[in-house]
């Protein structure tokens, strides 16, 4: 049997709601796909099930892509503004947390909800369980066979995600469409993910697991974020580690200030002043979890001993060690715990303002799919709204 539509969205995720529900308000007749049994799962465990949905701050420097400027028109024609607009609509109470973060006061579900709602028009028809066979380019659109059915229409939009969490149904195949149209992809790996140690280093710190500091990490390339540590028994993780991890590349150490809300050199001064008989790693202890402090003497990385024995240049050699201690990550935790997908559709091949395909008429991508990756922080979600709001008011 053959079913006709205007739009057809690969993909019931973030941007394809987003997507179905602008299209479906400007009259179009939409169907959504997703081979999942419902929609929005990736919505439902984000932000610990509570959802950081957008920022209050929100600019093209926060995401990653190719080519810098492509984000800049899709955030300035649909805002975080606009979608927080959108969350007060249906009176979702959330939260403000650190660096503008913006979560669910009650659940991720209010979001899903939400879009649920905004796509409740007759005119827009959503398939669960289901599986595309095959896409194909026809004079007046695109004709897809799907789970036994004929499905054709004049636009078809690419919300497949990417390639992060494949518990949740991440697949390449929204990689694949663009391969079969003729796009390049842009190398595709982990982003937002936790870092492994090598086999020493995972041993050492390994009793540390669950203990977090503030830190101020740096990546070679000079990219720096003032965020949260925390130890694991598979290595770093916290804000820090999965912010700079989008930056970070195999082989390459990463710098962190362990005590950048404490001016150590002086604790150090006055401390051998005051308390010269005082053991380095008690005073230390005042600035760092005393555990860590052990850690780095057993590691011989530091030396225990009173204060008294410690010369000028000795503190700050010791300070210096603590603003710029390195570490040589073996690697990250992969797909598997990773957020987000790093590389993607190449954006050169798309346009900026509508999403479209430049030499696919009707073929449109939006999200995770793309070359563009958000910081942490609700920025990928914002992106997903752009994205989406954009394609759907031209599809």
């Amino acid at each position: 049997m053959i079913h006709q539509f205007d739009v057809v969205i690969i993909g019931a995720g973030a941007a394809g709601l987003m997507c179905a529900a602008q299209a479906g308000m400007r009259g179009r007749n939409v169907l959504v796909i997703d081979h999942a049994k419902k929609p929005g799962r990736k919505i439902l465990i984000s932000g610990g099930g509570r959802c950081n949905f957008t920022n209050y701050d929100v600019s093209a420097s926060n995401y990653l892509c190719r080519n810098p400027h492509f984000v800049k028109s899709a955030l300035s024609q649909y805002t975080n503004w606009d979608f927080i607009s959108m969350v007060s609509k249906y009176d979702i109470a959330f939260e403000e947390r650190d660096h503008g973060q913006l979560f669910c006061l009650d659940s991720a579900k209010d979001i899903v909800n939400m879009l649920l709602a905004e796509c409740d028009m007759p005119n827009v028809k959503q398939r669960y369980q289901t599986d595309v066979q095959s896409i194909e380019k026809t004079q007046d659109g695109f004709c897809l066979q799907v789970s036994g059915d004929t499905i054709e229409c004049q636009s078809l939009v690419v919300a497949t995600g990417g390639l992060s969490m494949p518990k949740l149904g991440a697949t390449p195949f929204g990689y694949k469409i663009a391969e079969q149209f003729g796009l390049p992809i842009v190398s595709t790996t982990a982003g937002l993910v936790p870092f492994t140690l090598h086999k020493q280093d995972k041993e050492d710190f390994t009793e540390l697991s669950g203990i977090a500091i503030p830190t101020q990490i740096t990546a070679e390339d000079g990219t720096v974020f003032k965020e949260a540590l925390l130890f694991t028994h598979r290595g770093l993780s916290g804000p820090a580690v999965l912010q700079i991890s989008s930056y970070w590349k195999a082989g390459q150490k990463v710098t962190i200030n362990l005590v950048p809300e404490i001016d150590v050199h002086e604790l150090l001064v006055q401390s051998r002043e005051q308390h010269p008989n005082q053991s380095l790693k008690n005073t230390l202890a005042k600035a760092l979890p005393k555990r860590l402090v052990e850690v780095l003497i057993e590691r011989k990385e530091l030396e225990d001993k009173p204060l008294k024995q410690l010369n000028p240049n000795d503190l700050l050699a010791i300070t210096h060690y603590l603003e710029n201690w390195q570490i040589l990550p073996n690697g990250t935790e992969g797909y598997r715990t990773a957020e987000v997908t790093l590389g993607g559709v190449d954006t050169d091949y798309l346009s900026s303002k509508t999403m479209e395909c430049k030499s696919v008429a009707g073929l449109y991508f939006i999200g995770e799919v793309m070359d563009v990756t958000g910081w942490l922080g609700g920025y990928n979600f914002q992106w997903c709204w752009s994205s989406g709001f954009v394609a759907g008011s031209w599809v």
